[in-house]
Formats: C-alpha cells, structure tokens, sequence
C-alpha cells in the first residue's frame, strides 16, 4: 500500500513523483538527481524543473504525499475498529509491504540524511514522525485503558519504542532482502505490550 502508490497527480508532475520516491525509498535522497529521474522517465530535465524547480521542493512534495498517504493508513486502521493490539499488528503491516517491495519507509530514509537535507524537509520529516508518534499514543492509552496492553512508563514512552523499534527494524532487514526478519522482530515488539506470543 505504501510501496507503490497509484498517482494521484495526472500527468508528468505524479510520474515524476513517483519516480522520485522509488529512487528515494531505494537510494536514498542524495542518491540520485534531476538526471537520473528524466532518465528514467524519459523526459528533460527542463521539464523535471517546470514541475518542482529545485530539489528541495521535490522533496518536500514526496514529504506531503507520502505524510498524506500515510496518514490516510491509519484513519483505514482506526475505521476498521480494530482492537488497540490489532492497530499495532496493522500499523506494523503497512512497513512491512514496504520492505516487501525492496524499499523503505520514505520519512525513515530522509532521516538517515536528516542534517544533509534543507529546513523544510527536516521539518517536514519531524513532522511525520510527531503525528505518527501521536497516532501510536492513542493506541496505547487506549490498550492500556482496556488492560489488553501493559508497558512501563508512559503511553508516549510506548509510541517512541513501538515507532523506533519498527523503523529500526525495517532498517535491519533490508540488507538481508529478508521481510520475516522485520516481521519476527515486529510481532515481539508488539507482544512485549500485549503479552501476546
């Protein structure tokens, strides 16, 4: 689902971004430049600088799609009315799809490059991590309030474990082109709230 997202931009602009975060996801974002793109899409660099005149805008524009994507993930999650533990075994699906395409999370790329990147990004980055940190919050203030979930500290302690530990994991991973190396280390994430094995 995150992987590989049906444009929702027409034309040349949404092929370009989707090129983009392919070669974002799989390079990272100083690996690869406006030549690369209109090399693959077979287009002028020219018209790669209509679209998004520097980098840094492209950037960004991959930021926001992807933050919306995301963010419209875990609203599917939340209308599913799914238990709080069942949240996290779907929240940690959507990073595994990732790595099941041989690529990884975009924001967990950006951040490997997080001083190298221009202040809009960075924010931007902060950002998407802030409000999936926030929606992770809430699932286990809710796991803890139905005692389907117990954990030391706060429910914002939980987040920034639950959060790192997948993102870190995805990380792990990837060399191995192993997706149940990342499944394995997520189910007993989870489980060390849950207490399910």
């Amino acid at each position: 689902m995150m992987a590989t997202p049906a444009s929702s931009e027409p034309g040349t602009r949404g092929r370009i971004l989707d090129a983009a975060e392919r070669l974002v996801q799989s390079r990272g974002f100083n690996g690869f430049s406006y030549a690369d793109v209109a090399s693959e899409l077979g287009v002028t660099k020219a018209s790669l600088h209509y679209h998004f005149p520097s980098k840094a805008e492209l950037g960004e524009a991959l930021i926001a799609r992807y933050s919306a994507r995301f963010v419209a993930a875990l609203g599917q999650i939340d209308a599913d009315g799914l238990a709080p533990a069942a949240k996290l075994a779907a929240y940690a699906a959507l990073y595994a799809q990732v790595l099941r395409e041989e690529r990884m999370c975009l924001c967990g790329m950006l951040a490997a490059e997080y001083e190298t990147l221009p202040a809009p990004m960075r924010h931007a980055i902060l950002s998407f991590f802030d409000h999936n940190q926030g929606w992770l919050r809430t699932v286990m203030e809710d796991g803890r309030a139905d005692r389907s979930m117990s954990f030391d500290g706060t429910a914002e302690d939980g987040a920034q474990t639950i959060l790192g530990g997948l993102e870190g994991a995805l990380l792990v991973a990837r060399p191995y082109h192993d997706v149940g190396r990342f499944e394995t280390a997520a189910t007993r994430l989870i489980a060390g709230v849950t207490g399910a094995r």
